[in-house]
């Protein structure tokens, strides 16, 4: 079965002259590698190829690779092909696109039908992964730039491994990638992981400032003046979030950060029991079933979203006692 749908991916690919890779907004380092992988990877099978990573730009992101500023309204006839995102709305700088078919690649439950070709497997630990088995399967080459993204995209999205969602063929994947590519894999981590004294103080915030309810459920609201004056952006908090993945008598928790540049509030969220990708899709959210994410304008969204994750917690417990 994923043989046969690589295979497809794969002739679309070729058929192609122009093909638009893009991700969801606020993307994180599986969402930025994969499409900046696979777009380079393409490029070195197919140099004659016109090929676009596009989105809004991320400045801690750039060490990954550039993205590629252009007017898609000036193209035509292309092929289109999503990473890291199961919902249409969420796909980010494809405004005017006149594409002609579309290809989904993507490791989240299925949401939305994107009208192509669906590549989801959910059991992988992210969609580097995916593309990483595609390009194994295909035996096209694979650059050291190439590889490196792959990899990070997996350590990260699995957190080192760590994550349920990472399996046998996690490490299949992840071993035939170094051996074929001979990546000095190592040295990648200092990418992923240094961070400016200004993060770490903020960590130390978030820290200091949870509030855990009785249920189990911790949570930090984290307001833009608090953003300003730790010296950090509305999408440090993110980066964090699984570091506190092993508080004792904490199942659920969520950092809350109001962006006031563009008056949203976004929301993620951790689970090491109750199943919350369900209460996300509730405020236009969604995700994996114990990693999800929330992007809202309403501060009353939030207040209900709290409340409903609570009592996620609450039932849980409840169940676990029994």
């Amino acid at each position: 079965m994923t043989g046969d749908i690589i295979k497809k991916i794969v002739r679309k690919i070729k058929q192609y002259d122009t093909i638009v890779i893009a991700r969801h907004v606020g993307p994180d380092p599986d969402a930025i590698c994969s499409q900046i992988a696979l777009r380079d990877a393409i490029l070195q099978k197919y140099p004659n190829k016109k090929v676009y990573a596009v989105g809004a730009g991320v400045s801690k992101f750039r060490k990954y690779g550039n993205l590629d500023h252009i007017d898609v309204t000036t193209l035509s006839s292309a092929l289109l092909i999503t990473t890291d995102v199961p919902n249409f709305y969420r796909v980010d700088g494809i405004e005017g696109l006149k594409f002609k078919e579309v290809i989904k690649i993507d490791h989240h439950p299925f949401e939305e039908d994107f009208g192509g070709i669906e590549w989801i497997d959910e059991t992988s630990c992210s969609t580097c992964q995916m593309i990483s088995e595609m390009l194994l399967k295909a035996k096209w080459p694979l650059s050291l730039k190439v590889a490196s993204n792959l990899f990070l995209g997996i350590v990260s999205d699995s957190d080192r491994f760590l994550l349920s969602y990472t399996t046998v063929k996690t490490f299949e994947i992840t071993t035939e990638l170094l051996k074929r590519s001979k990546i000095p894999f190592t040295s990648l981590y200092e990418k992923l992981y240094e961070r400016p004294i200004e993060e770490i103080r903020f960590r130390g915030y978030l820290a200091s400032n949870l509030t855990v309810t009785e249920n189990g459920f911790a949570y930090v609201n984290i307001s833009a003046d608090t953003i300003l004056e730790y010296h950090v952006d509305s999408a440090t908090a993110s980066n964090m979030i699984n570091d506190f993945n092993y508080i004792k008598d904490v199942y659920v928790w969520c950092f809350v950060t109001y962006d006031k540049k563009n008056n949203v509030y976004k929301v993620n969220i951790r689970s090491k029991g109750p199943v919350i990708n369900e209460i996300a899709s509730k405020y236009h959210g969604g995700g994996h079933k114990f990693a999800s994410g929330v992007r809202t304008n309403e501060k009353e969204d939030i207040d209900h979203l709290l409340e409903d994750l609570d009592l996620a917690c609450k039932k849980f417990k409840e169940e676990d006692a029994k």
